[in-house]
């Protein structure tokens, strides 16, 4: 567990000395899903890895529902989040954006990212050792952060209203310090055709 916890780290330095991001992929995956069977035994498909490959290439996956979609981003979001410029897992409602963080967030976690999430007029940071008392297990992790904390994670699931209204408020912001958002590198948008 204490390697596995360090390959985020590893691969980001492997990254900065100029393995490119398709050269780390088989290596990523494999830690992806070794990360996810020890931490919320859940062990990924190949159809679920086929569709991250085709996820990190900015191309559409179609899984239906039940056939473990969030699951499937997890790959293809790691390995993007290498590149130390953040990730968007783009979803269509604050649950969602909440409970997906929540679920994935032991993943993330176990491989050294760090992962949060954004919904309407809050932000959390998943943090295993903080604990409250949501009605779901899932969501119990979620500690409160500010907008800027969320948005500087490895990781940042938020809904389409959330990123796009601060992407707004960051271009009227008259201070560069006030902005939270730090840049768009790579997003996943679920439910991309509706």
């Amino acid at each position: 567990d204490s390697q596995l916890k360090g390959k985020f780290a590893e691969f980001k330095l492997q990254h900065e000395r100029g393995k490119s991001l398709d050269e780390l992929l088989p290596e990523a995956f494999t830690c992806v899903r070794e990360a996810a069977q020890r931490s919320i035994k859940q062990r990924h498909f190949d159809v679920q890895l086929m569709a991250a490959i085709s996820l990190h290439q900015g191309k559409i996956a179609e899984q239906k529902t039940g056939e473990g979609k969030t699951l499937s981003a997890t790959p293809a979001i790691f390995l993007n989040a290498i590149s130390g410029k953040g990730v968007h897992l783009v979803t269509v409602n604050d649950y969602l954006a909440m409970r997906d963080c929540g679920w994935m967030g032991p993943i993330f976690y176990a491989l050294g990212a760090s992962v949060a999430t954004i919904v309407h007029d809050q932000a959390f940071i998943y943090d295993p050792k903080h604990k409250n008392t949501s009605y779901d297990k899932r969501l119990q992790h979620l500690k409160p952060v500010s907008r800027k904390e969320a948005y500087l994670a490895d990781v940042t699931y938020g809904t389409n209203n959330e990123f796009g209204f601060d992407y707004l408020r960051d271009n009227m912001a008259f201070k560069l310090t006030d902005q939270v958002q730090r840049g768009h590198q790579f997003a996943i948008v679920d439910e991309v055709d509706s």
